[in-house]
């Protein structure tokens, strides 16, 4: 049986050892965003975890510190350009997310689960209500992040996170990490300004 305490244990170890294997790397980009762009290192925004408690996402900074506060980017009007030289290499390779390693550690993130939403993305809350992907400790990764990610319309995304919640089993986590990995390398579902561009594709 896949309970919650052992999937928080594999959360935990493979956080910890994520965190210990790839500090040089977390070093170097580090010094990278700091040398290229004023302002801090880690971007802090409250998100919806669990049971829709409230924490603070961190990820690389990878915009420029004018750019509108608490605004999903496929709102924002031409978000190319706010984001910086080298925050467009971190979030076309994913890296900027690595630093949500130390969410998972603290146990406010999953490895696999529903990405964590805005606080104020309520249509998006309000349709995960339905489907219990409320329920459970948001991921680092998940279902609709590699079915589509970016390109999902908010009704699918939350359909996604349902599906992975009624089947949530050790097997379905495994699968979503290895597909997370193959949508990385081939830089899937990322679209800047671009949520349910799948749908949209037809109209540009």
């Amino acid at each position: 049986m896949y309970s919650k305490y052992g999937k928080r244990t594999i959360d935990f170890v493979l956080s910890l050892a994520g965190i210990i294997i790839l500090s040089p790397l977390l070093i170097v980009l580090m010094v990278l965003i700091k040398v290229t762009s004023p302002g801090p290192i880690f971007f802090k925004q409250k998100r919806v975890g669990i049971h829709k408690s409230y924490f603070n996402i961190l990820k690389f900074r990878t915009m420029r510190i004018d750019t509108p506060k608490d605004m999903p980017t496929h709102l924002l009007e031409n978000p190319d350009q706010y984001i910086t030289s080298v925050g467009k290499f971190l979030r076309k390779t994913s890296l900027d997310e690595l630093p949500q390693l130390f969410n998972i550690f603290k146990g406010e993130m999953a490895i696999v689960g529903p990405r964590p939403a805005l606080w104020n993305q309520y249509d998006l809350i309000e349709l995960r209500d339905a489907y219990g992907a409320n329920d459970v400790l948001p991921g680092l990764t998940g279902w609709a992040q590699v079915n589509g990610r970016d390109e999902l319309e908010i009704d699918v995304k939350a359909k996604l996170d349902g599906e992975y919640c009624k089947n949530l089993s050790f097997l379905f986590d495994v699968k979503c990490f290895l597909m997370t990995i193959f949508s990385v390398l081939k830089h899937d579902g990322v679209v800047e300004g671009g949520t349910g561009s799948i749908h949209n594709k037809d109209n540009n």
